[in-house]
C-alpha cells in the first residue's frame, strides 16, 4: 500500500534515479503521456529519458509492425507509443533485471526484498560474504542488516543457536557450503526512517535553529552549558558509554566453531 501511495504522488518531473525503481513499465507510458503538455519536458526530453533509463531498458522500435512488437513482448517488454520532440515514437520498455551483485546500486538497493537479495547473492556466491568487493558490501549494508557465522554444517542449525534466533527474528538466510563447514549469511531490510526536512527561508530562520549569540557563534558548534552539582537533574544530565555488540549465545557459537576448527 505504501508503494502504491508513493507511485500516485510521482510525476515525470519528480522522478529520481532512486524513486524510478518504484514504477512499472505501464507507469512509464502513463507518466510520459501525462507530461506531454509540459514545456520543460518537451524542450528537455532526454534529461527525463536518462532518469528512466537508469531503471529501464528503453528501445525505440523503428518498424511499427505487429511481428516486431510481438518479438519485444515475448522478451518481456511493454510496447507503446509516446510523443518525443513533437513526433510519435514507439517504445519497448522493460525494467532492468537485478540478476548479479554487479547490478546492485545505492539507487535500487532499497527497492528489492531480502528474499530477492538472497537470490542474487546465491547466484553469484562461491567464497562467501568476504569474497564480495568492499564497494558491493557497502551498497548492500546501506539498505540491509547483514551478519554471518561459519560453523560445522552439523551444528549450524542447533536449537537455540544463532541460526534459530535470526530466522525467528525475520532474517532471510543464504547458506554457503565450505567443505564440512557452512557459512550462513543473514539478511534483513533495515527499517526505513523518515528524514525530517526543515525549510530555511533566511538568515533569521537559520539563527533561530542555531540559537542566539549567547549559545552559539555563527557557523560554530553550540557552546555546552555547564551546570553546578546542585543544578544537575534528569533533564540536563547525559552520559555515553559503549555497549558491546552481539549476544552471548552468538559468541558461544563462534567460540565453539573456532575450537572445532583448530582441532
Amino acid at each position: 500500500m505504501k508503494q502504491e501511495g508513493r507511485k500516485r504522488g510521482l510525476s515525470l518531473k519528480t522522478l529520481t534515479k532512486s524513486s524510478v525503481w518504484d514504477i512499472s513499465e505501464s507507469d512509464v507510458f502513463r507518466l510520459w503521456d501525462s507530461a506531454d503538455k509540459d514545456a520543460d519536458i518537451r524542450e528537455n526530453p532526454h534529461r527525463y529519458l536518462d532518469i528512466l533509463r537508469s531503471a529501464f531498458l528503453v528501445e525505440q522500435v523503428e518498424d511499427d509492425l505487429i511481428p516486431v512488437k510481438g518479438k519485444y513482448e515475448r522478451m518481456g517488454y511493454r510496447v507503446g507509443q509516446v510523443m518525443v520532440d513533437g513526433q510519435k515514437a514507439t517504445w519497448a520498455v522493460k525494467k532492468r533485471p537485478i540478476m548479479r551483485v554487479s547490478d546492485l546500486t545505492y539507487e535500487n538497493i532499497l527497492h528489492i526484498s531480502a528474499a530477492k537479495l538472497v537470490e542474487v547473492l546465491g547466484r553469484n556466491f562461491g567464497g562467501g560474504w568476504d569474497s564480495l568487493p568492499q564497494s558491493t558490501q557497502d551498497i548492500i549494508e546501506s539498505g540491509f542488516e547483514i551478519s554471518t557465522t561459519t560453523l560445522p554444517t552439523s551444528r549450524l542449525k542447533k536449537k537455540g543457536g544463532m541460526y534459530d534466533k535470526k530466522v525467528a527474528d525475520g532474517f532471510e538466510v543464504l547458506e554457503v557450503a565450505k567443505g564440512t563447514w557452512t557459512e550462513a549469511i543473514f539478511v534483513k531490510m533495515k527499517p526505513q526512517v523518515e528524514k525530517l526536512r526543515i525549510q530555511i527561508q533566511n538568515d533569521d530562520d537559520l539563527m533561530d535553529l542555531m540559537g542566539d549569540g549567547e549559545e552559539m557563534e555563527r557557523g560554530r558548534r553550540p557552546i555546552t552549558q555547564e551546570y553546578s552539582d546542585d543544578e544537575i537533574n534528569e533533564e540536563n544530565y547525559r552520559t555515553t558509554f559503549d555497549i558491546g555488540e552481539g549476544d552471548d549465545d552468538e559468541e558461544v557459537d563462534e567460540a565453539e566453531g573456532f575450537e572445532d576448527r583448530v582441532d
